[in-house]
């Protein structure tokens, strides 16, 4: 299923990672191991799965792998929001979550267009 030319999910979710690479290490520069763990984890898994349903056996592992995408995102967005309310982590910028917002949308329609076809 793969193919090579520009993939606009993919490229977003890859700028998208670095983001959430550089929020984690801010966390983790507070020695907040755990969270930070779990922002980067979760946060970059998106873009991974995304990327690796570029190359699905079938239209149904294309479909699962942006399932599991979309889990990740409402994973990560449960971590953001945690940081977001609570006294003791950085708020994450907004931009991050305007992102991760538009990300959830793509991915939830690239999943519903595709169980139609």
């Amino acid at each position: 299923m793969r193919n090579d030319k520009e993939n606009l999910i993919v490229k977003l979710t890859l700028e998208f990672s670095l983001d959430i690479i550089k929020f984690s290490e801010k966390i983790r520069a507070l020695n907040r191991f755990e969270m930070a763990s779990q922002i980067f984890r979760s946060g970059t898994s998106i873009g991974a799965n995304i990327r690796e349903a570029q190359n699905a056996e079938s239209k149904a592992d294309f479909i699962h792998k942006f399932k599991i995408s979309a889990k990740e995102a409402d994973e990560l967005e449960y971590w953001l929001l945690l940081c977001e309310k609570s006294e003791f982590y950085p708020s994450p910028e907004k931009k991050l979550l305007t992102d991760l917002k538009t990300i959830i949308k793509i991915i939830s329609k690239i999943i519903s267009s595709s169980k139609r076809r």
